[in-house]
């Protein structure tokens, strides 16, 4: 054993170990297969990307719902992280790695983060209930609305919003989100997270006092926890879905660009005003 914790090597060196990739000189393995025998042309992007997150290879049933979360976040049109991928090109076209950068960090609590966000707050809830007793049965839909209730009316008495309720423009429904519960259940992959957020959209109408429609960014993390991916790991699949549809927006940028009338309409349009100070911080 090494100074570092790292197991030594035949020569002292510390050997550090992955199940990832790894070279010979003759061969790559991926996950303990060769990667040109094995993986390539065989193993789909969105089976590989969930293998290599979970070191456990998803059904059938699961690539199929995994790669839906990825198609539904994928691309929402002229977003901020779209706009500001389209602008970082156009001032350095040199840098496309750039650009998408500037898109993918742009993943925050309100674009992509809410996969995460919501998530979080479902499993949290699902750990407090547990704690309690037995959670409900799958089928058992007073007990999910039970559960349901008391979750969003803990969070309406701290005056916290809950993730992944509401959408700025589906207010009457999200398409992404029936069609997600669909396949789930298709696959007989209906999970406690996906089984309480489908309970919160029942019962939060009575406890807000209005009805606010599941938005489909939430549905994807009750999914993508259900599928046994890691918490902390919930926005990384969105930004690797939406890497995708940052190099469909600069795709289509090149044949059809529009980062320079965005750009012109604000740089020409602009309005020089008096300055407004910061009042002088209160100790």
């Amino acid at each position: 054993m090494s100074s570092s914790g790292q197991p030594a090597g035949a020569h002292g060196r510390p050997v550090y170990e992955t199940a990832l990739g790894a070279s010979s000189r003759e061969t790559i393995t991926l996950l303990g297969h060769d990667l040109a025998r094995d993986v390539m042309g065989t193993v789909g992007f969105g089976e590989l990307a969930y293998w290599l997150a979970s070191q456990r290879r998803p059904t059938p049933g699961q690539t199929r719902l995994f790669e839906a979360v990825l198609a539904a976040l994928a691309d929402h049109g002229f977003t901020p992280t779209a706009i500001v991928t389209r602008l970082t090109y156009l001032s350095a076209p040199d840098s496309v790695q750039g650009a998408l950068a500037a898109g993918l960090l742009g993943g925050g609590s309100r674009f992509l983060g809410v996969t995460e966000d919501c998530g979080r707050f479902l499993h949290a809830a699902l750990v407090r209930a547990a704690a309690d007793g037995p959670l409900p049965a799958g089928d058992d839909d007073a007990g999910w609305d039970a559960l349901a209730r008391s979750a969003v009316t803990a969070e309406h008495d701290a005056r916290r919003r809950i993730p992944g309720l509401g959408h700025h423009v589906h207010k009457d429904g999200d398409p992404r989100t029936p069609r997600l519960q669909q396949i789930a259940a298709e696959e007989d992959l209906v999970g406690p997270h996906l089984a309480l957020f489908t309970a919160i959209g029942r019962v939060a109408p009575e406890v807000l006092g209005k009805t606010l429609p599941l938005n489909g960014a939430g549905t994807c993390g009750a999914v993508l926890t259900d599928l046994g991916l890691p918490l902390k790991l919930l926005r990384g699949f969105a930004l690797l879905a939406r890497t995708a549809g940052l190099i469909g927006q600069l795709a289509e940028e090149l044949r059809h660009p529009v980062a320079n009338d965005v750009f012109l309409a604000v740089d020409l349009n602009n309005r020089s005003v008096a300055p407004d100070p910061l009042p002088e911080q209160q100790l």
